[in-house]
């Protein structure tokens, strides 16, 4: 097996840099359980200001926020309204059911949706036989439709409905500081119009662990609890918290080379026979390609790429996706679409 040195499975696969290793061992830090760690405080108010909301709570992972989100927000047997493939559905390990409680029915194509959809998918409130829609999801960017962008406006109209409706909203933004890179909208813009909002650090950031819930007072409040029950209340996060506070302040605006990256990269893929991919789902970091019946499946390019010093991640049977970060660099990604390409070739 060739030596990995081209790793594109995920941008969580990032290690801190130097800079950000010396903020963490600088970190002051404290028992976060009774309020007393100076660093997570410092970010949970300043990455709640950047988000436009009240208050703020640092929970260890992405998966946490969105599933302590669902239990702040909704009361079990509740059914929750979210896009196709969304992560909250697809990669939590049916944590929506164990923890939460509530079922997800799942609307629009291409990682979004809009009013119409939303309002098509709740139920009668007046007919017993059905579970109450209580809440609606948006995933920006969506990971498994390639990283797109949900359009702005019609996040507007999609909350608006929903608040007429009486349902609540939950943004999963876990790669938001992406969608507002390449949207050009600021993050707080973003996120007005969700009740509660989550964003990760471990991703594009590239910080070791550590995701954040954002809301008003009496959310946060609740989702405090919520975050004690599921065993995500820990004691001196600040080292985490350093790492977050260096990558929203020095990684955020770097974002754009990773979707200078991905484009780069799937522009190269997109000639290729044996693949099918749609340029215009390529707004961000991820790279999400098909590949035609003819040719190798999924599990098989993996294999074969793995062996060559290029890791992705199989998709679907012949669905896959890579992802660039900050430990990719563009002569990497020029390495990695040839070995592809030369994978990929016919035989013969």
């Amino acid at each position: 097996m060739a030596a990995v040195s081209i790793d594109l499975r995920s941008d969580t696969v990032t290690r801190p840099t130097p800079a950000m290793r010396a903020a963490m061992a600088a970190a002051e830090v404290g028992d976060d359980q009774y309020g007393e760690d100076p660093t997570t405080t410092r970010l949970q108010h300043e990455v709640a200001a950047l988000l436009g909301k009240e208050a703020a709570l640092w929970l260890p992972s992405g998966t946490m926020a969105n599933q302590v989100a669902l239990r702040t927000l909704t009361r079990p047997g509740d059914e929750v309204v979210a896009a196709r493939e969304s992560h909250v559905g697809w990669h939590e390990a049916g944590g929506a059911a164990a923890n939460a409680g509530v079922q997800l029915v799942e609307v629009g194509r291409g990682g979004v949706f809009d009013a119409d959809d939303l309002d098509a998918a709740i139920k009668p409130a007046s007919l017993p036989v059905f579970a109450p829609t209580t809440l609606v999801t948006v995933e920006n960017t969506h990971n498994r439709t390639g990283g797109v962008v949900f359009d702005q406006r019609e996040v507007v109209r999609l909350c608006e409905r929903a608040r007429a409706r009486g349902l609540a909203t939950y943004l999963d933004g876990a790669r938001l500081w992406n969608a507002a890179v390449a949207s050009g909208r600021p993050e707080a813009e973003l996120a007005a119009p969700f009740d509660l909002v989550g964003v990760a650090f471990s991703k594009g950031l590239g910080a070791p662990g550590g995701s954040l819930l954002a809301g008003r007072r009496e959310l946060i409040d609740a989702a405090t609890r919520h975050r004690r029950r599921f065993g995500g209340a820990m004691r001196q996060t600040g080292h985490y918290a350093a790492a977050a506070l260096h990558g929203v302040a020095h990684h955020r605006e770097r974002l754009a080379e990773d979707h200078a990256h991905a484009r780069r990269l799937a522009e190269a893929l997109a000639g290729c026979p044996a693949v099918r991919l749609d340029l215009a789902t390529v707004q961000t970091n991820i790279v999400v390609f098909h590949l035609a019946p003819e040719g190798p499946d999924a599990a098989t390019l993996v294999a074969r790429s793995r062996d060559a010093g290029v890791l992705l991640n199989a998709f679907g049977a012949r669905t896959v996706r890579a992802v660039t970060h900050l430990d990719v660099t563009r002569e990497q990604v020029d390495r990695a679409a040839a070995t592809l390409l030369r994978l990929l070739a016919p035989a013969g």
